[in-house]
């Protein structure tokens, strides 16, 4: 179940999930258990600051598409490209058709290959084509849209970091936080971000409301596909498999909240 933040659990998440000043004191297990409950939180603040880049670029006169490219590049900024650069390994290694060890050594490489160049093209032209639909729907929609990703993005590493999913690595972030989560904690997390975004798309309307709990859902479900191939595929999570969940359920959510 949820409990009140601990000091060193908030800056384990905003520590290593984003790049804002935050001394990560403890690199513990009881540490990056909280910092992995509480990771939606971090997301909650990447997406506000999103939304809020995007929204201010809109009063300025720009265009829908400009301010979908400032959205979406602000959440890269905030992470250092971590979880992009993540998705690109994971996809090179997935891609690879190799023996685990021999894909995990691919994906530890400093170099980017065809499989990670195509799947963060698609990815970013998807995520900035949503986020240009939904402010032509209006900015509020965008905002929204913004706000639910990230945060989504965020609760999938809180799920596949929940206990029973492997390292496949006996070192790295990977390692560090795999499994740290409980089941409860997980699944906890999981309805508060589902009932909190269809809270705030109620604001909008009832279908949004439905629309926005289904994006976390959606989301959710991607994310937890992927995991548990490359979990299969490589025998256990690594910090690239983590990148690339987020990645994936940040852009399933924006296509779902696009829909219909």
């Amino acid at each position: 179940m949820l409990r009140t933040p601990s000091p060193d659990g908030l800056r384990f998440a905003f520590g290593t999930l984003t790049v804002l000043p935050v001394n990560v004191t403890r690199w513990d297990r009881a540490a990056a258990r909280g910092g992995m409950l509480w990771a939606p939180l971090a997301g909650l603040t990447v997406g506000v600051a999103a939304a809020g880049t995007g929204l201010l670029l809109l009063f300025l006169g720009a265009g829908n598409l400009l301010a979908a490219v400032a959205t979406a590049a602000v959440p890269a900024v905030l992470t250092r490209g971590l979880h992009l650069d993540g998705l690109a390994d994971t996809a090179d290694g997935l891609g690879s058709g190799k023996p685990a060890e021999d894909a995990l050594r691919i994906m530890k490489q400093s170099d980017i290959g065809p499989f990670g160049v195509l799947t963060l093209l698609f990815t970013l032209l998807a995520q900035v084509a949503a986020l240009a639909q939904a402010y032509g729907d209006s900015w509020a929609r965008g905002a929204l849209a913004a706000v639910v990703s990230a945060t989504a993005a965020r609760l999938a590493l809180t799920t596949a970091a929940r206990a029973g999913v492997r390292a496949a690595r006996p070192e790295g972030l990977g390692a560090a936080v795999a499994g740290v989560v409980p089941a409860g904690g997980a699944l906890a997390a999981a309805a508060v971000v589902t009932l909190a975004g269809a809270a705030a798309g109620a604001y909008l309307g009832p279908y949004d409301a439905l629309r926005t709990a289904l994006a976390v859902v959606g989301a959710a479900a991607a994310a937890e596909l992927l995991l548990r191939h490359c979990v299969r595929r490589f025998g256990g999570v690594t910090g690239d498999v983590f990148g690339g969940v987020a990645e994936t359920a940040a852009t399933t959510a924006l296509v779902v909240l696009v829909l219909g």
